[in-house]
């Protein structure tokens, strides 16, 4: 998943919490930050099963692939631009063309702005404080600042470990292992905590 589970709880409720100083009255914050988490998970695990679906895919083009001299990389992307097309699916991983680290790309979080805006309505004691597409609005500002952090904690973990004094091959064995544990120290810092996904995936 593009972004660790345990991230998008945060998500969820940090989203939850900056919409209740004002925009909105949200009287059960707790059942709203789980729709909203849900929301971002169910986007994101569409993302898992076509990015898996294309290298399905990409057996039928090794013949293709080797003739037309074609990376593996390149060919991933037309295959998957291809299912992206015909399932009419916004593709969530960032390409870069927007300036910025987050990993998630502009037109997956103004997608995932909308199911949230429109989700909130439909919430017993809930209220919307200005219009809607104002507090919608209001949730993009928010999804972007918070998955900058995300994106800052990810950014500071590499730069660890260039910074030390001898050079570790970007993703050797050596390399993941110092990301993973210097990303979860600085996710510390916002209250969350990687150990619990690891443990659950090796339960």
């Amino acid at each position: 998943m593009l972004i660790p589970t345990p991230f998008i709880t945060y998500m969820g409720k940090e989203v939850v919490k900056r919409l209740a100083k004002g925009t909105c009255v949200i009287k059960q914050q707790e059942r709203v930050a789980l729709d909203f988490e849900a929301i971002v998970l169910d986007e994101l695990s569409l993302e898992d099963e076509i990015n898996a679906e294309a290298r399905a895919l990409l057996g039928q083009y090794s013949e293709y692939m080797r003739h037309q001299n074609i990376s593996y990389h390149e060919m991933f992307s037309r295959v998957k631009r291809k299912i992206l097309a015909e399932r009419k699916v916004v593709s969530a991983a960032a390409d870069g063309r927007s300036g910025r680290n987050m990993k998630l790309s502009r037109d997956k979080v103004l997608e995932i702005s909308h199911k949230m805006a429109a989700r909130l309505p439909r919430i017993p004691g809930t209220r919307l404080n200005q219009g809607w597409n104002d507090t919608r609005l209001e949730i993009q500002r928010h999804l972007t600042d918070i998955l900058m952090l995300e994106a800052k904690s990810d950014r500071l973990a590499k730069e660890k470990i260039t910074s030390q004094k001898r050079e570790i091959p970007e993703g050797s064995e050596e390399w993941q292992v110092l990301h993973r544990n210097y990303y979860e120290d600085e996710l510390k810092k916002y209250g969350v905590f990687l150990q619990r996904e690891t443990q659950g995936e090796t339960v």
